[in-house]
């Protein structure tokens, strides 16, 4: 027996676009009976799916991958726990909060996190499936007797449980909360600790400044401050990552760290691994299909929680839910594989000064061929670099003779463009993409397709980073630059995306230059590697390029921290600070690998 699962993406299906071709085609309407039909009120299609017979040919006629059906276990069934409406998005089974233990929860986007931490918190009544007929708490209750979670759920229905949630976009607590970084932490700071919370996550210059005037970085460790100091039974953190450095991430790390320390359940969604591997106790693996239904695991320890994840299988439960492992490259990690690449770019040593920052960088070059890594912590003159490099910013001391064609790709995205995906991506190729060789070779492998018809305006922050990528590899240039091009990303999309653009440099003949403070990922993408260094708004200093062995062995011992590959998927793992293998590692001055 099956359990069959039918979704329509609300925003995709468009019947008065096309010709109706699933109610046309479904050979259970061809029968007599109306599996697939029009909703009077929404006008969009919907299914029966008690009728449904899951051959799936709708989903391969529908002109605008509205549909998604999918055979589940019958086993399954009465393990949903929440499901939003008809052919809409469903949860099965729920993570449990463990006291005085940080639970990493790992998945792609769209596999229903936010339904958890909302459920968990107590934010949304879990109704088991039945969303026309909601069960009540006692009925729900029932459904967990036996489990740890029935003591959850009992103090959520006496409201004896409060939730501190870090959401994901904090640029909507910029624009709800009017006032300075110490006001906000003023208004939530129920445990008196403010102080040493913005000292631990290095906020003592942000604190005067208005939300609205701080950077992503510093609104980012403002909101972690503020979820953190509540007085609270259950903390949620939603990538609390995002526009930080590799600096500020640690210290983001041990804020959460030390909730669990005083004997707080503690979850976090993040999609850096080496941050979510240092951070986490335990790991819950969500799967499934996103925006259609999402499946949370059995809880697992942190390191095969990570390691089932790459390899899409969970041998608990007996399942695949992907056809592909996911590799690292040992050879690729260690050595420079364009060492002999002509120079697209050579330039001598740059200085750049303003009144209260300068920036020096020394001699370089950019070969043809080449992912070119950048690393240092935030205010260093990144992108400065980039901007002199480009011709856009002169430089005071030194100059760049070759004006080279560059394509930029911000740290910022606007996402509040109300334009078609298509029309962006036309725009950026210069001609339409839509059957185009570029529509192959870039747009198929980021799986953009199915995003044509969105607005700018509704897609996720991963969507938007992923057309913004996009955008930038279609067009026709001498030199590509990214800022941050794993933001809001999975970590199955960042993996795909950073052996993507490896591969699209190797193969079409093209160099790149990638800012980002996600180590695995840099480890992953570069060739070579230049490391920022000195004091944060005053004064940067870059290295010349440097194999990245060299490279990376220098930054991480910046972060006193050093690293292992795990033997099993042989991932970068960090080791634990003062542990034996640290201490050994350290003593050799070989922070990068043990050779």
């Amino acid at each position: 027996m099956t359990h069959r699962v039918a979704v329509l993406d609300q925003d995709l299906c468009q019947p008065q676009k096309c010709g109706l071709e699933c109610i046309k085609y479904c050979p259970v309407n061809k029968s007599g009976a109306e599996c697939v039909t029009i909703n009077e009120e929404s006008k969009k299609a919907q299914i029966d799916e008690d009728i449904c017979n899951g051959c799936g040919i709708c989903v391969k006629v529908c002109p605008f991958d509205a549909i998604t059906i999918v055979n589940l276990a019958s086993e399954l069934a009465t393990d949903k726990i929440h499901q939003y409406g008809m052919n809409s998005f469903r949860l099965y089974k729920l993570p449990t909060p463990k006291k005085g233990e940080v639970v990493g929860l790992l998945g792609r986007n769209g596999m229903g996190k936010s339904t958890v931490v909302n459920i968990l918190s107590g934010n949304l009544k879990p109704n088991l499936g039945r969303y026309d007929n909601p069960p009540e708490w006692d009925e729900i209750l029932k459904h967990y007797s036996g489990t740890e979670l029935k003591q959850h759920f009992e103090k959520i229905e006496q409201k004896q449980i409060r939730a501190s949630i870090k959401p994901q976009q904090v640029h909507h607590i910029a624009q709800a909360f009017d006032g300075t970084g110490k006001e906000l932490l003023d208004k939530y700071d129920e445990r008196g600790v403010s102080r040493e919370l913005i000292k631990e996550l290095g906020l003592e210059n942000s604190m005067e400044q208005s939300l609205k005037e701080l950077s992503g970085g510093e609104l980012q460790r403002i909101a972690v401050a503020a979820a953190a100091s509540k007085d609270t039974e259950f903390y949620f953190f939603d990538e609390p990552s995002s526009y930080n450095d590799v600096f500020q991430r640690t210290g983001v790390a041990r804020v959460i760290q030390n909730l669990a320390k005083i004997g707080k359940s503690v979850m976090v969604v993040e999609h850096d691994l080496t941050l979510l591997d240092f951070l986490s106790d335990y790991i819950e693996v969500l799967y499934g299909e996103p925006t259609a239904y999402g499946i949370v695991s059995s809880i697992l320890s942190t390191k095969v929680g990570i390691n089932v994840f790459l390899d899409g299988y969970l041998p608990n439960e007996n399942v695949r839910f992907r056809d592909k492992k996911f590799s690292f490259d040992v050879s690729s990690s260690v050595t420079d594989i364009f060492q002999e690449g002509s120079d697209i770019l050579t330039y001598p040593k740059l200085e750049k000064k303003y009144p209260s920052f300068s920036v020096t960088i020394e001699p370089g070059r950019v070969r043809k061929g080449e992912v070119l890594g950048i690393m240092g912590a935030n205010a260093l003159g990144k992108t400065t670099m980039m901007k002199m490099i480009a011709g856009v910013e002169k430089p005071d001391v030194g100059h760049i003779d070759k004006k080279l064609k560059i394509a930029y790709k911000p740290q910022y995205l606007q996402n509040d463009l109300d334009v078609e995906v298509i029309s962006v991506l036309d725009k950026a190729n210069e001609n339409p993409v839509e059957g185009s060789m570029e529509e192959e070779q870039i747009l198929d492998p980021l799986k953009i397709k199915k995003l044509y018809n969105k607005s700018i305006k509704n897609l996720s922050g991963g969507e938007l980073q992923k057309v913004a990528v996009a955008s930038c590899l279609l067009q026709k240039v001498d030199l590509y630059a990214l800022d941050e091009p794993s933001a809001f990303l999975d970590v199955e999309d960042r993996i795909a995306v950073a052996k993507f653009l490896q591969k699209f440099v190797r193969s079409f003949g093209k160099s790149a230059i990638i800012i980002d403070h996600d180590l695995q990922l840099m480890d992953l993408i570069s060739d070579s590697m230049i490391i920022f260094e000195g004091e944060s708004g005053s004064a940067g200093i870059a290295t010349s390029p440097m194999p990245k062995a060299e490279a990376m062995n220098r930054f991480l011992k910046s972060l006193d921290m050093s690293f292992r590959r795990d033997e099993k998927s042989l991932r970068p793992r960090v080791n634990k600070l003062e542990s034996r293998l640290d201490k050994d590692q350290k003593s050799t001055g070989n922070f990068y690998y043990k050779h």
